[in-house]
């Protein structure tokens, strides 16, 4: 039995967020109030009873959701991971789950690589668009054949949903074709910007500079990374792996299939909603 705690990236927040959390247990109240203190602003405010555009800001949402991920894995009574794994952002509450990082430094690292995705969202508007109903392979391909603008896969996360990335003129094209080709959707998605494209290459020398400063501990368990989607413990790959993500593909279809080759019997997801838990029985039926 190999316990493997997974935890949602941005997108999954909502208003009211972990109030419950800081209503009825103390170390999380203390925790949520830390975090205050380090950011500098009173952040359970926003995710307590603010609006959902003030939640949807890149600089709120990146930290609201690795608080409220982190906080919950933190004051579950049986909590031992024997493997973990984040989407996207998600990936430094993960690392704060297997204690790799500290609480503080994993809150500082998340609020630094959202300020740094908020600029290079500013730079050059982008844009991202989920494709339903059609082999990865094939929306890749089809996404290569784009001649205006640029195009990646940027979110692997179940067996035919692909979340696509690029330039505003170049998305908007690959849907079009995919559509085309015969998939069942192809919706461009509400974000700040192109998430895990070149566009993001600003925020992953920003990151990059972060991330180097900050102390990283041995984890007590391994992180299967989106970068590589296999089981990491050393450190210095697991600094590498977290710059790279910025501008690679989330490979979250390939990171559980991963965890249930090692062994994982059971996942648990640690964050707002299940989104993940969803995506894993697709994945792992």
């Amino acid at each position: 039995m190999s316990k493997a705690y997974i935890f949602p990236g941005q997108g999954a927040q909502f208003v009211g967020m972990g109030k419950d959390l800081y209503d009825s247990n103390e170390v999380a109240k203390e925790l949520f109030e830390k975090a205050n203190e380090i950011l500098g602003f009173r952040i359970t405010d926003i995710m307590f009873s603010g609006t959902d555009e003030d939640l949807r800001q890149t600089r709120v949402t990146q930290p609201a959701v690795f608080l409220h991920s982190v906080i919950k894995a933190l004051t579950l009574e049986d909590f031992a991971p024997d493997m973990v794994a984040g989407h996207s952002l998600g990936e430094f509450s993960a690392l704060v789950a297997n204690k790799t990082l500290s609480f503080e430094d994993g809150l500082r690292l998340v609020y630094a690589r959202a300020m740094a995705m908020q600029k290079a969202c500013e730079i050059e508007p982008s844009t991202m668009a989920a494709v339903l109903g059609m082999d990865d392979d094939k929306v890749v391909e089809i996404c290569a054949t784009v001649a205006d603008g640029i195009v990646v896969a940027a979110n692997y996360n179940c067996p035919g949903q692909l979340v696509i990335s690029g330039s505003i003129e170049g998305v908007n094209k690959a849907c079009e074709l995919l559509k085309a080709a015969g998939a069942k959707r192809a919706l461009v998605l509400q974000v700040g910007g192109a998430f895990h494209s070149p566009f993001m290459e600003p925020a992953r020398v920003e990151l990059e500079a972060a991330i180097e400063a900050t102390h990283f501990h041995p984890p007590i368990c391994p992180v299967y990374q989106n970068y590589v989607a296999t089981a990491v413990s050393d450190v210095n790959e697991i600094k590498k792996n977290l710059v790279s993500q910025l501008t690679a593909p989330v490979k979250w279809t390939q990171s559980v299939q991963a965890m249930v080759a090692d062994g994982a019997t059971e996942f648990i997801e640690c964050g707002p909603g299940n989104v993940l838990q969803g995506l894993v029985k697709k994945i792992w039926r």
